[in-house]
């Protein structure tokens, strides 16, 4: 049996799916758009059922994606999830929308079973619906009372929808909501016929809920608040304070201890193991490949938890409204301002937040300049930089350093808005962007829905975006690995191998330090110097730039490595202190204040992220989009490094 559930958004749609199908889930895309299939099964009396969720929508007049995989699905009888019932969820404290699209579907004429869903609303509200008066002016259609929270309401449900399929249920009565023959309608069909609903949709109401509704004070109190033009704006950076400040604390050790068991796992593989090219390639491609994958489910699972909380109690449709007005001039809308908060935590789950995007120009521009906000894998370079070049300046409780990472942070926010409003002018569509949306009433989350929602969002991330990542650090593994002939075995040669047992760390720091400038990825390091020159970089900068490109914290990494050794360089040194006593051809430093700077900028426009890559082909269905994302964003990189070097040096 096959059954699709519609409904409006904010209408308990998930609620109804999740108590179904539990954790019988299953996610993918419909062939050609971007809008994702998500179907579950279950079993009652015998009958096994796939349930097909479909966008929550609020008229079948396809205008968005999600739209028209809707009309599709419904209209087309030889389309493959054709149903053989609709269950049509209604939120029943406002039945008046809800009504609006059930009757469109309704008019379609396939076997449909309504659900009166939040009744336990209802009843808090004092106000009470004829049920069985609704269903029969609906031509007898079955109608039945829900609340998620009661199991027995649940078998209930499923033995309706028995009743319905096996034609035991009352049938309901051949009729059109709309005589379409009659009306002879103008160019503005649509409204007319929408005018001409609303109407009739009023009429049956007076019979079936007699005293009209008005929203509750309280809702009402809270709304004056929270949307308030100063008082809401202030509530919600409180609110992103306190969120976001939540996922760094406490994604911290979680990661830590992810890093710490890939990282044991990687050397145990490396000890346990015989020496060899299969050894080094899973302990140190494929290990390491999949530790960057997990090390993010942290706050992944934290992001979303917050982003799930922040919607089912009602709130995340007032802060779309109050920035709304803000972002549009730049081609977002107010669901873009969720994602690009995110971005300072991680751009992987800030991306796979726009789903909450209907439009899609506004979205694909959303993820596209998503990664220029300054997000945690930034940190350790900018840390780094700033010791290093910017002077140890104070003015009472402010010191320069804070203030350049600050700015840095500023500068990435910037230039998200500036390149979203070049963006707008160049991505062309014929979609009318418009936010049209309700205010939900404030609910208590369903605590169940919480864990479904996390554990799927885990799952596309790392099924689907981890399949692209270790296949690329497997790639990155073997360019870092292996060079031409016996280039690397040739420059190993030539170093002194130490007669004393205390050289032999130095020694292999050595080592591994030649075999990195003799391999592809170092002998791409010497081709591209002569393109990184300009900015003020050398051969070194750029081995750590190109390895980099697979997670920027890397760069400390592929620093660390390469000024491990040196001839001029103590033993005792640290990192910071080398890289400050490096020097270049002519005798000066390497890392002054022009190189130190332009290294940030460069780092703060880059896209340095497979992962994040991944997760934007995996949430565009295309490999266009993030190839328009590196090629961009890596020219302002190098010409906002270009002129800030040129004006410093």
């Amino acid at each position: 049996m096959k059954v699709a559930l519609v409904g409006n958004p904010n209408a308990g749609k998930t609620s109804v799916f999740n108590l179904l199908t539990g954790l019988n889930q299953k996610v993918g895309n419909y062939p050609g758009v971007t809008v994702d299939k998500k179907w579950g099964y279950f079993s009652h009396q015998g009958t096994d059922v796939e349930l097909l969720d479909l966008p929550g929508i609020y008229s079948i007049y396809p205008k968005s994606q999600d739209e028209e995989v809707v009309f599709q699905v419904l209209s087309q009888k030889d389309h493959p999830d054709y149903p053989d019932l609709v269950l049509i969820v209604m939120d029943s404290t406002n039945l008046e929308r809800n009504l609006f699209l059930a009757t469109q579907i309704l008019d379609l004429g396939i076997p449909s079973l309504l659900i009166a869903n939040m009744m336990d609303l209802v009843d808090k509200e004092t106000f009470e619906i004829n049920l069985e008066k609704l269903s029969e002016m609906l031509g007898g259609v079955p109608l039945i009372p829900f609340n998620a929270r009661l199991i027995q309401d649940l078998s209930h449900l499923k033995s309706a929808m028995l009743r319905v399929s096996l034609g035991s249920a009352p049938k309901p009565n051949t009729y059109e909501f709309i005589d379409f023959e009659d009306w002879k309608l103008g160019t503005n069909e649509e409204v007319a016929l929408g005018e001409v609903r609303y109407k009739r949709i009023g009429q049956i109401l007076s019979f079936c809920q007699p005293s009209t509704r008005l929203r509750s004070l309280r809702h009402q109190k809270w709304d004056q608040i929270l949307t308030h033009p100063l008082w809401g704006y202030l509530i919600f950076l409180f609110l992103l304070a306190l969120i976001f400040q939540s996922i760094f604390a406490w994604s911290e050790v979680p990661m830590n201890l992810i890093d710490t068991v890939f990282l044991s796992l990687s050397q145990w593989v490396q000890a346990s193991l015989p020496t060899g090219p299969l050894t080094n390639l899973i302990s140190q491609g494929f290990i390491p490949g999949l530790g960057g994958v997990m090390i993010f489910i942290p706050q992944i699972v934290l992001l979303f938890g917050f982003i799930f909380l922040l919607e089912e109690t009602g709130y995340m449709a007032r802060v779309v409204f109050i920035t709304d007005r803000m972002m549009r001039p730049f081609g977002l809308n107010g669901r873009s301002i969720v994602p690009l908060i995110s971005g300072v935590a991680c751009a992987i789950p800030a991306v796979m937040a726009t789903r909450t995007i209907d439009h899609w120009k506004e979205r694909i521009i959303t993820i596209i300049v998503v990664p220029l906000m300054s997000c945690s894998a930034r940190i350790p370079v900018y840390t780094l930089l700033i010791a290093l070049v910017v002077p140890d300046v104070s003015w009472g409780i402010f010191n320069l350093k804070g203030v350049v990472l600050m700015a840095l942070y500023l500068v990435g926010f910037v230039a998200a808005l500036l390149s979203a409003l070049l963006f707008k002018g160049i991505l062309k569509t014929r979609e009318k962007s418009s936010l049209i949306m309700e205010l939900p009433n404030y609910k208590i989350p369903r605590w169940s829905n919480l864990g479904l929602t996390v554990l799927e969002k885990c799952k596309v991330f790392v099924w689907e975006a981890g399949k692209v990542i270790l296949a690329i650090s497997v790639v990155l593994w073997v360019l870092a690995s292996y060079g031409p002939n016996d280039q690397i075995a040739s420059a190993i040669a030539k170093i002194p191998i130490p007669k004393e047992s205390s050289q032999q760390a130095k020694y292999q720091l050595k080592v591994k330090s030649v075999a990195l400038e003799q391999s592809y990825i170092g002998m791409a390091g010497k081709w591209i110097e002569p393109v990184i020159q300009p900015l003020g970089y050398n051969w070194q900068i750029g081995i750590s730039l190109i390895t980099s490109f697979m997670a920027r914290e890397v760069f400390v990494g592929a620093m660390a490595t390469i000024y491990s050794v040196g001839e001029t360089f103590e033993s005792d040194q640290t990192l910071l202190e080398r890289m400050s006593h490096q020097r270049n051809g002519q005798g000066r430093p390497v890392y002054t204040l022009a190189t130190g700077v332009s290294l940030m900028l460069f780092y703060a426009f880059a896209m340095q992220c497979m992962s994040t890559l991944a997760v934007v082909r995996r949430e565009t269905k295309s490999w266009k989009w993030p190839v328009i994302q590196l090629v961009y964003m890596t020219t302002l990189a190098y010409i906002s490094a270009l002129i800030s070097f040129n004006l410093l040096k």
